[in-house]
C-alpha cells in the first residue's frame, strides 16, 4: 500500500533572500497590492495582510484562492514562500514543479520591481519544502521516505548536474520540512527556465 503523502496537496515552497539589512519588508506591501490589480501572477488574488510586527513567520502575506504568497521570516531566514492550498492535478512531482514555477516567477517579478529590485536577490542554491497536512504527511521518517522520490525529481529538474541533496528530517512537534540544495548558486530565473 502506498503512503498517503503521495496525495499531498497542501505544501509550501520557499526560496531564500540574500541578506540585506537595508531591505524593509514593508516595501512588499504595495507591490503585492499592485499584483492584485494587474493579475501579475497566476490564480485569484484576494488581499494583502501586514504581519511585519511579528518577528517570526510570514511578514507580508498575499492571500489567494489557490495559493498564498508571503515574505516569510520563519526560523530567522527571510524568503519568498508559496503556500499551495487548493488541489491540483497530476502526480506529486508534477504538483511540486507547477508550484515551484509559480514561486520562481513571483521571485523574478520581485527582483525586477523598481522599489525593491536592487536590494531583492533570491538565492538559487536552495529551496525549502514544507508539508502543510499533518494527516497525509505526519512528521515521521516514513513520510520523508515517501516524499523523497518526488522531491528528488524536483531537485534534478532545478539544479541538474549541480544537485547536491534533499536534506532535513521529520520533526515530531512540527511539520516535515526538507531543503533541496545545490552546489552552485544560480539566478532564480535560470531555475525557472529549467522547469518550463
Amino acid at each position: 500500500m502506498s503512503h498517503p503523502a503521495g496525495d499531498l496537496q497542501r505544501f509550501a515552497l520557499k526560496v531564500f533572500l540574500e541578506p540585506d539589512p537595508d531591505l524593509d519588508v514593508r516595501t512588499f506591501i504595495p507591490i503585492f497590492h499592485q499584483w492584485i490589480r494587474t493579475d501579475a501572477v497566476d490564480g485569484l488574488l484576494i488581499d494583502v495582510a501586514d504581519y511585519t510586527h511579528l518577528a517570526d513567520g510570514p511578514a507580508v502575506l498575499l492571500a489567494g484562492h489557490e495559493a498564498n504568497y508571503a515574505i516569510d521570516r520563519a526560523d530567522g531566514r527571510t524568503g519568498l514562500c508559496y503556500h499551495r492550498k487548493q488541489p491540483a492535478g497530476g502526480a506529486l512531482a508534477d504538483r511540486l514543479a507547477a508550484a515551484c514555477r509559480a514561486l520562481l516567477k513571483a521571485g523574478v517579478l520581485l527582483e525586477s520591481d523598481p522599489p525593491v529590485g536592487a536590494r531583492c536577490r533570491f538565492r538559487g542554491d536552495a529551496l525549502q519544502f514544507t508539508a502543510n497536512d499533518r494527516l497525509l504527511a505526519p512528521p515521521a521518517p516514513d513520510t520523508v521516505d515517501a516524499l523523497r522520490p518526488a522531491l528528488d525529481t524536483l531537485l534534478r529538474m532545478l539544479f541538474a548536474d549541480d544537485a547536491r541533496d534533499v536534506h532535513g528530517q521529520a520533526d515530531a512537534p512540527r511539520r516535515v520540512t526538507l531543503t533541496l540544495r545545490s552546489n552552485r548558486n544560480v539566478p532564480i530565473g535560470t531555475l525557472g527556465d529549467r522547469l518550463a
